[in-house]
């Protein structure tokens, strides 16, 4: 078949629909919202790939998944295939298929939702994301991943500090080199942002326990409760017989308001605790951590981020029976996914948007309200979007038995004391070789959002994968000097 005839026969293929839970239902459990496709389904939606020259959509992708290629296996029936595809480029496509944001990435420049048709429809990009998460889960489900042949040990040991996206990218790599990996987080089980900051509902934590138990297989090492700063230093780690470090510690500080009333009143939560609290076991939280979360009826959330639909989304779950996000700016402004918005506006959440907290108000110690005032939307700020400014005697109140602060994270500034000679900037973010990851002190490398800033689940797994091969190189350079 002549290509320009194939590729009108599959720009044809309408779009598979994707089947959610009801959101009446859903916010009552705290299960995946999406059903995901069936075999069936899957291959039907992979076969709408016009299989691009160019392929944008890998370029799009931060680790240049192959996707063209994955979807040529999934429309034959190859999903264990179009699997292994993925996992060519990435160490956690299940989770990507889930968490990253397709429709500015891959799904961004999918050609399919800008071809023109015969009869001048369009339709929307491939669903990649959703196909990716497909391919890998049901690999395994079925099976499971397929272990690596291992060379022999290299007797080269590396501390991973940080078992979040970048560092478990890291240390999956560097096993499959041979090398001995052992991981270190301050809190109880491994996983970072994965586990203490997604919830249940983006994503199972099965998920997550499958692929531990597959660098554990690996020969990987987890250590918890040990926060580097507090607990250990780069220095100890070197001298505990370590040949390279990496420091992959994320930015998990929460932002603060610095508002009245904000550090008086119980009540008030940094997203992360309010979210870890919501959706984890006492048992996988810090002692701090442990005690009953109780909400109230009324949750205001502050944040137009991910982070903050996360928050909303949970409180719905916990039993809310009014939550609202409060947005500085307009719809069009926020940074999250619309996706996530729609979700949360499915399970009952209101919005209040061009609104600034402006302080907290509370009785016998604990919050009962924040209040706000109105904005309106100047010129563009140094980000390019309006900056929000106050309209005169536009006070109210939203009631609020708690609060929870999602206005975005920061790196830790302990790093400067936990590894000397490593050199930070002004926002506390580890400076590093651009090509190399090494940072300012030899042997000590850093990658993901301790690096870039908060950022995205694949962008830190990209850095954790180019910094594994540093190292890989790094102690190939060493061998000559290591003890017999």
């Amino acid at each position: 078949m002549p290509r320009d005839v194939e590729v009108q026969r599959r720009l044809a293929i309408s779009r598979v629909p994707i089947n959610k839970q009801d959101p009446q239902e859903r916010r009552r459990n705290w299960e995946e919202v999406f059903l995901g496709f069936d075999a069936e389904a899957a291959k039907i939606e992979a076969s709408r790939c016009i299989q691009c020259v160019t392929a944008p959509c890998q370029q799009a992708c931060p680790v240049h998944n192959d996707i063209p290629g994955a979807f040529k296996l999934l429309e034959t029936g190859d999903i264990f295939g179009a699997a292994e595809k993925f996992r060519e480029t990435s160490n956690l496509p299940e989770l990507c298929g889930r968490l990253c944001p397709q429709e500015r990435l891959c799904e961004g420049e999918c050609v399919v939702a800008f071809a023109i048709r015969p009869d001048m429809h369009q339709e929307p990009p491939v669903s990649i994301g959703k196909l990716e998460a497909f391919a890998t889960d049901y690999q395994r489900s079925n099976g499971g991943v397929p272990l690596p042949v291992l060379p022999e040990r290299s007797g080269f040991r590396v501390a991973v500090v940080g078992a979040g996206p970048a560092g478990l990218a890291v240390a999956e790599e560097l096993a499959k080199e041979g090398h001995d990996c052992t991981m270190y987080d301050a809190w109880p089980e491994p996983g970072g942002i994965l586990l203490y900051g997604i919830p249940n509902f983006k994503l199972s934590k099965q998920v997550l326990t499958d692929k531990l138990k597959y660098l554990e297989k690996l020969g990987v090492t987890f250590v918890g409760n040990t926060w580097i700063g507090k607990d250990i230093t780069v220095d100890e780690l070197f001298a505990a017989g370590f040949h390279a470090v990496f420091v992959g510690t994320g930015a998990g500080i929460g932002g603060s308001l610095a508002i009245p009333g904000e550090e008086e009143n119980a009540g008030i939560f940094a997203a992360t605790e309010f979210l870890v609290r919501g959706n984890l076991r006492p048992d996988q939280l810090p002692e701090s951590m442990r005690g009953g979360l109780k909400i109230g009826r009324n949750v205001v959330v502050i944040g137009g981020g991910d982070t903050s639909m996360d928050c909303v989304r949970t409180a719905v779950r916990l039993g809310a029976e009014h939550v609202t996000c409060v947005y500085r700016r307009t719809e069009t402004e926020m940074l999250g996914r619309g996706e996530e918005r729609q979700h949360a506006r499915d399970e009952g959440v209101e919005f209040e948007f061009l609104t600034i907290p402006l302080r907290f108000l509370g009785e016998d110690g604990h919050v009962t309200g924040v209040e706000c005032q109105r904005m309106a939307l100047g010129e563009p700020d140094a980000s390019g979007r309006r900056r929000p400014i106050p309209v005169p005697h536009s006070e109210f109140v939203l009631p609020a038995d708690s609060v929870a602060i999602a206005i975005g994270y920061n790196a830790d500034p302990q790093i400067k004391d936990a590894a000397p000679g490593v050199s930070t900037n002004r926002w506390n973010l580890v400076e590093v070789h651009p090509e190399t990851y090494m940072t300012s002190r030899p042997g000590v490398f850093a990658g993901g959002d301790n690096v870039n800033g908060a950022d995205l689940v694949v962008t830190a797994l990209a850095d954790g994968r180019r910094a594994a091969q540093a190292i890989h190189q790094y102690l190939d350079g060493l061998r000559e000097w290591r003890p017999a």
